[in-house]
């Protein structure tokens, strides 16, 4: 089966999503994601003036040997566009392959080994009294397990947080023309969370499963002080506690606390995890389908993770889109040492693009049983909407440093 054409389609209904389109001998389609929130056009330009033209006449079930051409082949390695390219390519590929054989794509992963994917919502509020409500929600939805984000007393705006109490979606990413400026207080975050998870547990007791994300924003030294004062609340994770490019700091972390520790959102390669899964410095890898290189990438990764009891935990934001997501789907039902989805949902517009198969029912995703992905691209659609220049926020501290956002 024979690569004919690709098309690279930059949309804005909701948000903007990157999405490849390949075209095959055969009629078969198939759909991958490289967006890259806040990079997007960067991400399209690599696909369309380097990559496509490279797949024209390509076989398209020489899966591995594409990935490897296009990996080794540009001799520039690793970085959120290249491999966000890659990966859309690589999804590609599986979704036809899978539609060629007349299977879902996790068959072609090893099959199942479960029958659905447990995953976790978002719960946030200005105060830990819209907090409560809004994770008195999710348990409504069928959840089991949450992510609580709140407030930090004296700061106007928070990550994770909803500015309008009303709304249940979170976008960081502004339609401005340069990014929003967020203060940050690390000493009024570290003094309260501690009550915030206190008074979660209080209400709701030990049958769901807490998480936070950090957000890079902590040193290890102040990572081990805000993971030793939660212990008492036994929280399934604590995500991205300090920036992870010294892996060697992540040793102080784990050597103060028995709290699981998540991270690798913003890793692409399976390079950036090192001595972090050799180590068993973490609990979790969080790298996505869509910026880790595609599924071939992450299943090797993955594998090499179970080898020390490291489990996955893809990042699923809405900022991936529902081709990414899907992907993820397939790769949780396939491996053995899955831990956890995350499940932010989209906008109801990104339906005008994107048909899914899969379902959330009873805090479980359901990936669903056609061919390939189980997901439609209205390609007449894509070219109705509009690019929206938007970015991701940036933090500094008090005294106007920049910090991590």
């Amino acid at each position: 089966m024979i690569i004919t054409d690709a098309d690279v389609h930059v949309t804005g209904r909701g948000r903007n999503f990157v999405t490849l389109v390949v075209r095959t001998d055969a009629g078969v389609i198939g759909l991958g994601d490289a967006t890259v929130n806040g990079r997007e056009l960067a991400a399209a330009s690599y696909l369309r003036d380097h990559v496509v033209p490279l797949l024209v006449g390509r076989d398209a079930f020489t899966i591995e040997d594409t990935w490897q051409y296009l990996y080794r082949g540009a001799y520039w390695r690793r970085g959120p566009i290249t491999m966000a390219a890659i990966a859309a390519v690589d999804v590609a590929l599986w979704d036809i392959k899978a539609k060629a054989a007349g299977m879902p794509l996790y068959q072609l992963l090893g099959g199942a080994s479960r029958s659905r994917v447990r995953t976790y919502g978002h719960a946030n509020g200005r105060d830990t009294v819209e907090l409560l409500e809004s994770v008195q929600q999710r348990i409504d939805e069928g959840f089991t397990a949450v992510r609580i984000q709140v407030g930090i007393p004296g700061l106007d705006k928070t990550y994770g947080v909803v500015s309008d109490p009303t709304s249940t979606a979170y976008e960081p990413a502004n339609g401005h023309h340069r990014p929003e400026e967020e203060l940050w207080d690390t000493e009024r975050y570290l003094l309260s969370i501690p009550g915030v998870f206190a008074a979660v547990r209080e209400r709701f007791g030990e049958d769901i499963a807490l998480l936070h994300d950090v957000h890079h924003r902590l040193t290890p030294t102040e990572a081990s002080r805000l993971a030793r004062s939660l212990e008492p609340y036994h929280p399934f994770w604590i995500e991205d506690p300090s920036p992870a490019e010294n892996t060697r700091l992540f040793r102080q972390l784990r050597q103060s606390t028995t709290v699981p520790i998540a991270t690798g959102e913003i890793f692409n390669t399976v390079w950036d995890y090192g001595a972090l899964i050799e180590e068993r410095l973490i609990d979790f890898a969080r790298s996505s389908v869509t910026h880790g290189g595609g599924l071939s990438a992450m299943k090797k990764l993955l594998d090499f993770a179970s080898l020390f009891q490291v489990r996955s935990a893809i990042h699923g934001p809405s900022d991936i889109s529902p081709v990414g997501f899907a992907a993820a789907l397939h790769l949780d039902v396939a491996i053995h040492n899955f831990g956890i989805q995350e499940f932010m949902g989209y906008p109801s517009e990104v339906f005008d693009l994107f048909s899914v198969e899969y379902s959330f029912r009873d805090g479980y995703l359901h990936v669903g049983e056609s061919p390939g992905l189980g997901v439609g691209f209205d390609v007449a659609a894509a070219k109705a909407s509009e690019y929206r220049s938007a970015y991701l926020p940036v933090a500094r501290l008090v005294d106007g440093t920049m910090h991590d956002w």
